[in-house]
């Protein structure tokens, strides 16, 4: 059994050498491509607007930037795990005196770091990593797990918008059926981060975002990142390596 000496070092050697995985694969380089581009389309599409041109230019690059740094911190995120598992890299670092916490603290570190590099570059709040990882370890393959991540995301993004819907006026029917389905949706509301109002597009174009959005946000980030950080560990430890 390692000390805790001897873990900790580990732990941020797993985590330093994950970032730099990122870093030769030129993920930011990416990352700095996309912006290039979002950033022109939003000036062009500025120039054909009728009026509040800069308003509609920074909800727009806002909205593109957000939608291109989830997809690509994911993408990197399963095909370096799914990678590490076909090359037996997982297999060989945990027949080293590593605890399976250490590891997956180490990747979830790295990961981490690379996020809030996008996230600083970007301008946009980054938190499905963890959802990421979990995915791996229960869908060995990239199309499964970028599947369950982006439907995360999208039911996520727009389950208040489901509610309203569910909820409104113009529903006719009030039988057993409507009724089930609108539990169903409340309760999925109940169980899912609130992402609409992370990062919205009113705070670039009307300008009222302040430091109290974000508290409630910091609490939703803690729990989620937390419970994913919890399944992830579960499901590795569970695994017969």
């Amino acid at each position: 059994m390692l000390t805790d000496m001897t873990a900790q070092p580990a732990l941020f050697t797993i985590a330093a050498y994950t970032l730099l995985e990122a870093i030769r694969n030129r993920l930011l380089w990416l990352v700095f491509v996309f912006m290039v581009g979002a950033f022109t389309l939003a000036e062009f599409l500025g120039e054909v607007a009728i009026t509040e041109s800069v308003q509609f230019q920074s909800g727009f690059l806002g909205a593109i930037l957000r939608v291109v740094a989830v997809f690509i911190v994911s993408l990197f995120i399963i095909t370096s795990m799914v990678r590490e598992f076909s090359d037996k890299g997982l297999e060989l670092v945990l027949s080293l005196p590593i605890p399976r916490a250490s590891y997956f603290a180490g990747k979830f570190l790295g990961f981490a770091w690379l996020a809030v590099l996008v996230a600083l570059a970007s301008c946009v709040c980054l938190l499905v990593y963890a959802l990421s990882i979990l995915c791996l370890f229960s869908f060995a393959h990239v199309t499964s797990a970028l599947s369950v991540v982006i439907a995360f995301y999208v039911v996520a993004r727009s389950i208040a918008a489901i509610q309203l819907m569910t909820n409104g006026p113009l529903v006719g029917s009030s039988g057993f059926s409507q009724q089930l389905i609108e539990k169903f949706i409340d309760a999925l509301a109940f169980v899912l981060p609130e992402l609409h109002r992370f990062t919205p597009s009113s705070w670039l174009i009307h300008y009222d975002g302040d430091w109290a959005n974000l508290l409630p946000l910091a609490g939703q980030t803690v729990i989620y990142v937390g419970f994913l950080c919890a399944a992830a560990l579960f499901d590795l430890y569970r695994k017969n390596l």
